[in-house]
């Protein structure tokens, strides 16, 4: 299987500080080509990431049942997957390996706390609206990036007791983390296609929080990878 991402570059000489960009449970779509894009333009080297293989990107998100499901059912599989992505971005030419973060939407924000409960050598990863629980729990001492999660009190993917039970996850591992729960926040908050994903509940876009949820994180990842 071959694993195909889009990479966007900045402008000028590097090192260039870096940032995975990891998609929903649909794929390779546009909203992380966008962010890829948008990233570079911030003078970032942004790898939007394909854990499906053949970039591929299902418009409603049963369609990427099977493979979503794979990966789900397969804990140290999926963490395998997101860790080779974070070691082929690493290697690119021009990227700086001791300054790269993540970010990730839904699935994707699942994908880069995994990336951090690993003890990758992340320095800062950000999750939005992403699934806060795992199968292999972040352990004392092993958390090395700064983590920032974004989730909204109506995710019924991200209940309270998920909530609780990241948090309580993060300060036994001895993390540097931040939490931020939007009041009026629905899973989805950032995806302009979240009403026209079918039959799939509680997703809904709220364009103020997407705006919010962007300068926070892009705050959080200029704080971390800058010098």
């Amino acid at each position: 299987m071959r694993l195909c991402g889009q990479l966007a570059v900045p402008a000028g000489a590097g090192p260039h500080p870096a940032v995975l960009v990891m998609h929903d449970a649909r794929g390779l779509g546009e909203q992380t080509r966008q962010s890829a894009a948008r990233l570079a333009e911030q003078g970032f080297v942004a790898l939007a990431t394909d854990m499906y293989g053949g970039g591929q990107f299902h418009a409603q998100p049963g369609g990427a049942g099977p493979l979503i499901g794979a990966l789900l059912q397969d804990p140290p599989r999926l963490r395998a997957r997101v860790l080779a992505w974070f070691e082929a971005l690493r290697a690119v030419p021009g990227v700086d390996p001791g300054r790269i973060g993540a970010i990730g939407y839904c699935f994707g924000g699942q994908c880069v706390l995994e990336l951090a409960r690993s003890g990758a050598p992340a320095r800062a990863v950000v999750s939005f609206h992403g699934l806060l629980t795992s199968a292999l729990p972040a352990r004392a001492g092993e958390v090395r990036a700064k983590v920032l999660a974004l989730t909204g009190a109506k995710d019924s993917y991200a209940p309270p007791a998920h909530v609780a039970a990241f948090q309580q996850e993060m300060t036994a591992a001895g993390a540097d983390w931040q939490l931020t729960v939007y009041g009026e926040g629905w899973h989805a908050f950032t995806e302009p296609d979240a009403g026209s994903m079918g039959t799939v509940p509680g997703l809904r876009y709220d364009a103020t929080l997407d705006r919010l949820s962007w300068a926070q994180a892009t705050a959080f990842l200029a704080a971390h990878l800058w010098p």
